[in-house]
Formats: structure tokens, sequence, C-alpha cells
């Protein structure tokens, strides 16, 4: 069984899966997938726009959805898509690390990286919460809440619920 890290850009899904590799665990990242196999994801975006990427990312869930007994951190959009949700959840659960607005806006301020977010950062990921958060809620098998806790609180009560 995989554990699948899902959520809002900046809610430490990355930062989680790393916890679980420093203990042994086989993580991959869907966005660090599809960066070494085509680019950078600003590029594509700018060059072929977010459908895509979608598709991209689609084909990596495919790939990794088949494994077992690995991390696999999602990008934000990623269960955007019915066809990943269901992927993901024939061999794993959904873990969605729900955070709040006014901490996705401390980690995310200033980076550039992300393609969605650009411009007025704010409003940007607040229409994006507001979109998104039904459809976290409801794909996931296991919601942690993170304002408050830790990387290393957050896979502890990750693994502590898997069990």
């Amino acid at each position: 069984m995989n554990i699948v890290l899902a959520g809002m850009p900046g809610c430490g899904k990355t930062t989680v899966a790393e916890v679980f590799s420093r203990r042994g665990i086989k993580v991959y990242d869907t966005d660090a997938e599809i960066v070494k196999n085509h680019g950078a994801i600003s590029d594509i975006f700018a060059d072929f726009g977010e459908q895509y990427f979608r598709d991209l990312e689609t084909q990596i869930v495919e790939m990794l959805s088949v494994l077992n007994g690995v991390v696999i951190a999602t990008g934000g959009g990623c269960l955007l898509r019915n066809r990943n949700v269901n992927l993901f959840k024939a061999n794993g659960k959904i873990v969605f690390l729900r955070t709040g607005i006014k901490t996705l806006l401390k980690r995310v301020e200033g980076d550039t990286a992300r393609p969605l977010l650009q411009g007025d950062t704010r409003a940007r990921l607040e229409k994006l919460y507001n979109e998104r958060i039904d459809i976290y809620e409801a794909a996931a098998d296991i919601i942690i809440d993170t304002d408050e806790l830790s990387p290393v609180q957050v896979a502890d009560a990750i693994a502590e619920k898997i069990k």
C-alpha cells in the first residue's frame, strides 16, 4: 500500500515526503518526475498550457500508482482529475494535508516556481483553495490538519493513522 500526500501548494507534501525518505521509505514526487522527464513546470505551463501539464501528470500517476509501499507527494492540482484519484486509491491511501490560508501564504509568498500562484499570490491562493478544498476532502482517506505541526509531527500522525 502506498501513502499519497495531497493538498494545496505549500501544505508540505514534499517536505513531509522527505521525512519518510529519511526513515528509509522510497519516495516519489509527481512534480519532480515531470521536471526530470520534461523540464521546468513553469516552462511547460508557458509553452504548452495547463491541460498539457495535467496530461503529463496523469502519465506519472499511472506509472507511480502501481508501485507498492512508497510515499508519493503529488502536485497541488493532481487530484483534480478523477482518474488520478482512482489510480491512487487502487493501491494506496490518499492523505490530505489540510492547511489554512494564512499558513499557506507564509510558505509560498515570493516563490516564483509555482505558475498558478504568479501575480497576486493571496488572491490566486484563495481562489485555488476555494476551488479545491472540497475535492481534496472528498478524495482523502485521511485528513491531517498541519497548521500547528512540524513536518516530523505530520509524518508521525500519518504513520499512526495508517497502522
